[in-house]
């Protein structure tokens, strides 16, 4: 198991290096391998986060492709190693800590409602934020990485989620360019780094994020024919993009936002066969399957935390939140207001490769082979690849 780092080897310092480098100021530490002035002088930063490529996986799978060929630095990702509480952090430069985001299932008391807070809507259903009458761009209260940045900024997105209320509320004074599949992103971005401003050629950050291998890891796992085969896609359409933006002075930095570890039925506890721990619970279970933050009714914590370590003492640890924060897992500095609103009394975190599970009355339950969220290596480790043009 290992620890988020913060202070100069984490995905929060490379967008402190980014930042800096592109005439901003960041307050965490840079990167210890990639400090800002490694990056300062080139007309064009470029940041591709490949949803779901763990470091380890990628040198198990391709120790010889480009990636690994690229690769200067293993970093880690944020807790929880998941794209709700990392991709906010690629967003804006900040960690968990900070922008207040802890899992694809996040408590905001504010709105009293658990939210899928990348898609926008309550976990029971209905209308995204703004349908809703929700100002996401009030709600998150972040300051995105274009608005830190001193350079021309564009985010470069999937179609079916770049006007989301999510990405908008995160783009600031940036451009939006959307794209249909792999090599139309490249294509669409090729075209942004060939292109000459009124005063020749101007200095530039892209942001480019390609969902996926994360998708298929979910789906068939990320030791299936289809992972590998879809790496190899990746890396052929990046070998086409760097001959494509040749003579362009560009860096292209080549991340995650997490790894995946692949699972079975057996690894899998089900608040279904656990009466009595769900209804110790005031909420449904929110954060991740790998670290499920739980809101205990009042008077019911010593009845809680008994049966998580006499029934459950070899599946599972329980932690309280509070723990947690004080430990620096979520990040280091400023604290979001709500932060320990948003991690629960205590957090679940299954042992080895096991994961807890709640499913509500009204959800469809469904298998997910691979899965992130926790703490081992092949979730929280994501390469750092340079390559230049």
């Amino acid at each position: 198991m290992g620890k988020p780092d913060y202070l100069g080897g984490g995905i929060v310092n490379l967008m402190s290096s980014l930042i800096q480098a592109r005439g901003g100021r960041s307050d965490a530490p840079s990167l210890r391998e990639l400090p800002p002035d490694a990056l300062a002088q080139a007309t064009n930063v470029v940041l591709l986060v490949i949803d779901g490529l763990g470091a380890d996986w990628l040198a198990a799978r391709s120790p010889d492709g480009i990636l690994s060929r690229a690769r200067c630095a293993t970093l880690t990702s944020v807790f929880p190693s998941t794209t709700a509480a990392a991709i906010p952090t690629f967003l804006t430069g900040d960690a968990p800590l900070q922008h207040g985001l802890t899992g694809w299932h996040t408590y905001l008391g504010e709105l009293g409602c658990v939210m899928t807070v990348l898609p926008g809507t309550p976990r029971f259903g209905g209308v995204p934020y703004r349908q809703a009458g929700i100002d996401p761009t009030k709600l998150f209260g972040s300051i995105p990485i274009s608005d830190r940045i001193a350079t021309r900024s564009i985010l470069v997105s999937p179609a079916h989620i770049a006007r989301s209320d999510f990405n908008l509320a995160h783009l600031g004074r940036g451009e939006l360019v959307a794209f249909k599949g792999l090599q139309d992103m490249f294509r669409r971005a090729a075209r942004v780094l060939r292109g000459w401003g009124r005063h020749g050629r101007e200095r530039k950050y892209l942001y480019l994020y390609w969902p996926r291998l994360d998708a298929i890891g979910h789906e068939q796992g990320m030791e299936s024919r289809g992972a590998l085969a879809h790496l190899r896609e990746i890396e052929q359409a990046i070998a086409l993009f760097m001959h494509e933006i040749a003579g362009t002075d560009s860096l292209v930095l080549v991340s995650a936002d997490h790894g995946q570890l692949d699972t079975q039925d057996s690894d899998v506890i089900d608040l279904a066969d656990h009466p009595e721990l769900a209804d110790c619970l005031l909420l449904p279970l929110c954060g991740e399957p790998r670290a499920a933050f739980c809101y205990v009714k009042a008077g019911r914590a010593e009845t809680f935390t008994s049966y998580c370590r006499d029934v459950l003492a070899d599946r599972i640890d329980v932690v309280p939140s509070a723990q947690l924060v004080e430990e620096g897992l979520f990040g280091l500095g400023r604290h979001h207001p709500r932060i320990m609103e948003r991690v629960g009394d205590f957090c679940l975190m299954p042992r080895g490769r096991g994961i807890v599970r709640q499913w509500l009355p009204f959800e469809q339950p469904h298998r997910q082979i691979g899965v992130h969220g926790g703490l081992s290596n092949a979730e929280l480790r994501v390469p750092l690849c340079l390559l230049r043009a």
